[in-house]
């Protein structure tokens, strides 16, 4: 099940149900305030020193199977090397969850989105799945995330995606082959500013 959501549905959801167990993976220095768990690529066990941080180091996530009871992944998805690897992940190890990208428009017009982001994720509202394709730039940026974050107050559906999912997350890969090759390129990326990381910190 997929579904699109708001943020107050969100809040409304995890402020009433207790006693639930949810990690927010990729958390960044702004994870959600109801996360039990926080998982990020970044070391920030130093930031979030009372609470249980999780510091991911591979694709395949550090734990077990239905282990939460709720998953948040906000701005995240169109980050990641392979969407198809990671949605699989979400679903292996969560029982429902939140789902929250930029839209095409955002994207196009955010300074950081232009290096940063890999996928344009929409959201087809006949099929109620996911709709994946590599990202298009199409205009030049002329926004900061500062600035993107204060237009969101008054435009917020039309700058994000927000979606709900219980059990699997349904999606669909347009143009398979861009797909395949940019998953290939993306891997590579991620390989050279790994050694990159290493050399440096070596000097």
């Amino acid at each position: 099940m997929l579904k699109r959501t708001t943020s107050e549905f969100l809040k409304k959801k995890l402020t009433t149900q207790t006693n639930l167990k949810i990690l927010d993976i990729g958390c960044g220095y702004t994870a959600n305030p109801y996360a039990t768990h926080l998982a990020d690529t970044l070391d920030l066990r130093n930031f979030y020193k009372n609470k249980n941080f999780i510091l991911l180091k591979g694709e395949i996530l550090p734990f077990n199977d239905k282990e939460f009871d709720f998953i948040i992944s906000s701005h995240v998805l169109e980050h990641v090397a392979d969407p198809r690897f990671f949605i699989s992940e979400l679903e292996r190890i969560g029982k429902e969850g939140y789902i929250e990208v930029p839209t095409r428009l955002e994207d196009n017009i955010v300074f950081e989105n232009k290096s940063a982001h890999l996928w344009w994720i929409n959201f087809d509202d006949n099929d109620y799945s996911l709709l994946i394709q590599k990202k298009k730039q199409i205009i030049e940026p002329f926004l900061t995330v500062s600035s993107s974050q204060f237009l969101r107050k008054y435009f917020d559906d039309s700058l994000t995606l927000k979606l709900l999912w219980k059990d699997k997350i349904p999606y669909k890969i347009l143009n398979e082959e861009i797909y395949n090759e940019n998953v290939k390129l993306s891997f590579w990326k991620i390989i050279k500013k790994y050694f990159s990381k290493k050399i440096r910190s070596i000097k």
